[in-house]
């Protein structure tokens, strides 16, 4: 999941309440993510579904998509809007459960829950119940509604993993799930601890999307479907912010899915975190599959001669095929330097696929022409430094993107 990248849990809090009490306080002040009516029926909100919604709730709007497209929302449920914001989404959803059903409008941040509150009054919907919380720690029973809706708000989350569990916890068996939420397809990796108003722009805190569909998936949620996916940031007043999404892939999806009836046990829930084609994807997602790769070279080459040396010793015999051994190591040392020539398109410097090719002409050298030890660790040296040195890039890249003063250290 997505690092903290420096921040403490507080901070992001902190900067999550500041930001959106701006939204609510003077909606129409210019931020760096779109706001107001015009984003909503471009997420695809249908105008007659935001008739009669209070023109300071539609002008607070803050949404990143539009989550009742999964048409999760039935007569007579009782519904849990976690970051109800404004509230736009709550007077929806209050709508569709008439009077026979509830809502739940839960948001951080007392401004946006003030706001909400005098729009549910104003609107006559007393079946409207407005609380202050924390996606993490959600004030109500297990199993007490039928319909948890978001909008935005998991991407803000420090402890996603959490927030999930939560969302699984309140629902009752068979309950089902409607979200928006902001995704990317490359992960932030850089420190961004100096600059706590990124997080509160949606990118750096989201999640690279299979992931966040895994994580869903661990919890125990099942039939998850993405809907439909939005250009959300195309809509963003802020070049800056547009960059940076486009950078990591940035964008938001609309998501359905329901609760299964039992929660996967630890056991289950422990196979699927060790599945090694998620951490094969993720590595490759963060640009270390260079480094797992350069390790798996240097484990097959010195880590068979070690065994080689040792096993003797304790009585046992290793026969090893030297053709496939050598296969093997240059087969690591290849991936290696595919996974460098990988992030050219991020930092631009051929230079550092030169270094790494190098080394793997040295190496493939020393195993199939003339072999000697010196040369073949040179070749591993001049490799190392291709990966070392494309990892400082990548990083160095994301910087500027981020618009940080200085590269991390």
């Amino acid at each position: 999941m997505v690092a903290l990248l420096g921040y403490s849990r507080e901070q992001i809090r902190a900067a999550v309440c500041d930001m959106y009490s701006q939204v609510a306080r003077a909606p129409t002040s210019g931020f760096h993510f779109p706001v107001g009516r015009q984003i909503a029926e471009a997420l695809g909100y249908p105008p007659a579904r935001l008739q009669g919604l209070p023109e300071a709730t539609l002008r607070a709007f803050a949404g990143v998509g539009y989550p009742f497209r999964a048409e999760a929302v039935r007569p007579g449920d009782t519904v849990l809007d976690i970051g109800a914001g404004a509230g736009n989404d709550s007077l929806i959803a209050a709508g569709l459960v008439g009077s026979a059903g509830r809502v739940i409008a839960l948001d951080l941040t007392p401004a946006m829950t003030a706001t909400l509150y005098h729009a549910a009054q104003a609107g006559g919907c007393d079946n409207v119940a407005v609380v202050q919380g924390s996606a993490e720690r959600l004030p109500l029973s297990d199993g007490s509604v039928d319909v948890v809706t978001s909008n935005g708000a998991l991407n803000l989350v420090p402890d996603k993993r959490r927030a999930v569990a939560e969302m699984f916890r309140v629902l009752r068996p068979g309950g089902r799930l409607q979200m928006a939420d902001v995704v990317i397809r490359r992960p932030v990796t850089v420190d961004c601890g100096e600059d706590p108003r990124l997080w509160v722009e949606c990118v750096v805190g989201a999640t690279v999307d299979e992931e966040l569909l895994h994580l869903f998936r661990e919890a125990g949620f099942e039939a998850v479907e993405v809907l439909r996916r939005h250009d959300y940031f195309a809509h963003s007043p802020s070049a800056q912010t547009r960059e940076i999404a486009e950078s990591f892939g940035a964008h938001s999806l609309d998501l359905g899915m329901r609760r299964a009836a039992t929660a996967p046990s630890t056991l289950q829930r422990w196979l699927w975190r060790a599945d090694p084609r998620h951490w094969l994807a993720a590595l490759r997602r963060r640009g270390f599959l260079g480094v797992a790769a350069l390790l798996l070279a240097l484990l097959s080459c010195y880590g068979t001669l070690a065994a080689l040396a040792l096993l003797p010793l304790l009585g046992y015999s290793l026969a090893v095929d030297e053709g496939a051994w050598a296969v093997a190591i240059a087969a690591f040392a290849l991936l290696t330097l595919a996974a460098v020539a990988a992030g050219v398109r991020r930092h631009g410097r051929w230079a550092v696929v030169a270094l790494a090719a190098t080394g793997v002409s040295v190496i493939l050298y020393a195993l199939f022409i003339q072999y000697s030890l010196v040369v073949e660790l040179a070749g591993f040296l001049l490799l190392a430094g291709g990966v070392v040195l494309d990892a400082w890039l990548r990083r160095r890249h994301q910087a500027r993107v981020l618009g940080l003063e200085a590269a991390p250290r």
